[in-house]
């Protein structure tokens, strides 16, 4: 594939193009310049590549350029296998939409309240990004028609079906006409996204992206998880917080290495950009300047720092995550050069937190965590630098004159030199304080999904405790729920996992014990399980079937509802929520108590 292909050669719509550009990317990812061809011609297409590639572009420019949108109607279909991917794809798409007043996305996921999604739905959704489970909801409530959609998407087909979502994926497929161009993304092909392949893909084009296997085994990798807001003021902290010779900070667009080098130079730092709209001229003279020593850190794009070889680079760092796995080990390659090593740092959001897995994948090696220095740490790097220039003018300067006017105001001031001096000492540091203050920045929770790669990530999986039982036969600190799907609706334990923890955002390793029935189920979670997680739980389906997940009872519990199944239609008339009254719950040796209603509102 010719890497140095625009975006402008792709045949991109006008609007579309204007918003790539407002974005500021430069060059299409190879996923992104295999896929947009064939999906601007209107083919089905299976897109075979690793979290990370710029899926979402790839699928999303081309599709916002061919489809003809109307005003009331849902036009594209993009199926998500998490809440979390649902609202991130969703963001992209509407960015991408900027130009293109008339298109309305809306995510649809579960864990949001339902009657938040109704208002969005019913002011119009032209682009739909969904997780099954909710999705199923919506339209057996009618409140979502997939009879006029242009174009289906299935993101991340494999994490999908993986966690349980096969007959919901199957369900929602018959439901879009034959007619509508499809498209499906995974990094893998098991046996459940062969057959929705087979069944339901048709002819289709094929862009393959093969993941290198790449050691670099004279780097030293480490990540920081950090909020999005935070970034900046995390970055400058590491700065001062890593022994440096050269470094070089990769940023995603042209717009950004303007944007962070002239807020590090505020602060202090030397610093320039080096992006593709640099004269080829100033592009060299930034890096020979690098080279020299004159300056000490560069902020650049991946187009501009090609070929870049420079011997003092000893840090690189990953501000914005790349596209893709190569583009990762083409950055940090730029340093540990000729037998040297070198250090990379990769910045983690929350949202990209399921790309760190896929990148250890890439590189074979662990990636280590790593916290911010502090402020006692900055604080004594600031004086070493301070002694150091001290050191040069007791070396190299004349000092005869400023001595002459020190011993002259300690008698004026009626002080001792040594407090003259300090005073002069802190005038000096006021542009960059020797003692800081500086706020802790908050850290974004880590959890561990167990090795789903899900959800988010940890750097050490814990045990599980071993299991003590109460009275009742849960476990201490457990509570039993029951979920009215069992062996005759074909579910499997990992269904139920990856349900809970797919539509909850919680760590599958907190999961208690599961246990199978012919009609239903139970499952243990902890007892101090937040309310707005059993509420979302109230609403989780699995494998197309209210789960009508509950707190165990003595109650009988409400008949079993099995909606539909294959092509039948969904009725259009919508269901009111259940009033359910509050129920009692006995364990162990306590009493009697009213328990809060959780089930649907």
């Amino acid at each position: 594939m010719d890497q140095e292909i625009t975006f402008e050669e792709l045949g991109l719509a006008p609007e579309i193009l204007d918003a790539v550009k407002a974005a500021g990317y430069e060059t299409p990812s190879p996923i992104q310049a295999k896929a947009i061809p064939a999906l601007l011609q209107g083919k089905n297409l299976l897109g075979t590549a690793q979290t990370g590639t710029g899926k979402t572009a790839a699928f999303a420019l081309p599709l916002l350029s061919r489809i003809e949108f109307n005003t009331r109607e849902t036009s594209l279909l993009v199926l998500t296998p998490t809440r979390e991917l649902s609202i991130q794809v969703a963001e992209a798409i509407q960015q991408y939409a900027m130009k293109l007043p008339k298109v309305h996305v809306v995510p649809v996921y579960g864990g949001q309240d339902i009657s938040v999604q109704f208002k969005a739905l019913k002011r119009s959704a032209n682009v739909i990004v969904a997780t099954p489970g909710r999705l199923i909801d919506h339209l057996k409530r009618g409140s979502i028609s997939l009879d006029k959609v242009q174009a289906v998407v299935l993101d991340e087909a494999d994490e999908m079906l993986d966690m349980g979502f096969m007959e919901d994926v199957e369900t929602i497929l018959s439901e879009i006409p034959e007619n509508a161009q499809r498209a499906l993304f995974s990094a893998t092909m098991p046996k459940e996204v062969l057959e929705i392949i087979d069944e339901h893909l048709g002819e289709y084009s094929e862009a393959r992206i093969e993941g290198k296997t790449t050691t670099v085994e004279n780097i030293r990798q480490r990540f920081l998880l950090v909020k999005s807001h935070d970034k900046m003021e995390a970055l400058a902290r590491v700065i001062e917080g890593e022994d440096f010779d050269g470094m070089l900070i990769f940023v995603r667009t042209k717009q950004a290495t303007s944007e962070v080098s002239e807020r590090l130079e505020a602060r202090g730092f030397n610093v320039a950009p080096l992006s593709g709209d640099l004269a080829q001229t100033l592009r060299e003279r930034t890096i020979n300047r690098l080279k020299m020593g004159k300056l000490d850190i560069v902020v650049a794009t991946d187009v501009a720092a090609r070929g870049i070889d420079v011997d003092r680079i000893t840090h690189v760092v990953n501000y914005d995550i790349p596209y893709d796995t190569e583009s990762y080990v083409h950055r940090i390659g730029r340093t540990g050069r000729a037998g040297r090593s070198g250090n990379a740092i990769l910045f983690i959001t929350p949202r990209e937190r399921r790309l760190l897995k896929t990148i250890e994948k890439a590189t074979r090696q662990p990636i280590e965590a790593m916290g911010l220095p502090s402020a006692e740490q900055i604080s004594a790097k600031r004086i070493a630098n301070f002694q150091k220039k001290i050191q040069d003018k007791l070396t190299n300067a004349d000092l005869t004159k400023f001595r002459e006017t020190l011993m002259k105001m300690t008698v004026e001031l009626g002080s001792d030199i040594e407090e003259v001096a300090a005073a002069a000492l802190c005038l000096a540091q006021e542009r960059e304080p020797l003692f800081p203050k500086m706020e802790a920045l908050s850290t974004p929770k880590v959890r561990d999904h167990g090795d789903s790669g899900k959800g988010d990530f940890d750097t050490a999986e814990k045990p599980r405790k071993e299991r003590k039982e109460g009275a009742n036969g849960v476990e201490e600190g457990y509570l039993r729920y029951y979920l009215a799907v069992g062996r005759r609706d074909h579910v499997s334990p990992r269904d139920i996992v990856g349900a809970i923890a797919g539509e909850a955002d919680i760590s599958s390793a907190i999961i208690g014990r599961i246990k199978l029935f012919d009609k239903f189920s139970t499952v243990e979670l902890p007892d101090n399980t937040d309310q707005s997680v059993l509420d979302i739980l109230s609403e989780m389906t699995i494998r197309g079937n209210d789960a009508k997940f509950r707190l165990m009872t003595d109650d009988a519990p409400p008949p079993k509802d099995h909606g539909f199944k294959g092509k039948k239609k969904f009725s259009k008339e919508k269901k009111p929520w259940s009033k359910e009254k509050p129920f009692r719950e006995s364990h162990g040796d306590k009493p009697f108590r009213k328990t809060r209603r959780f089930g649907r509102h």
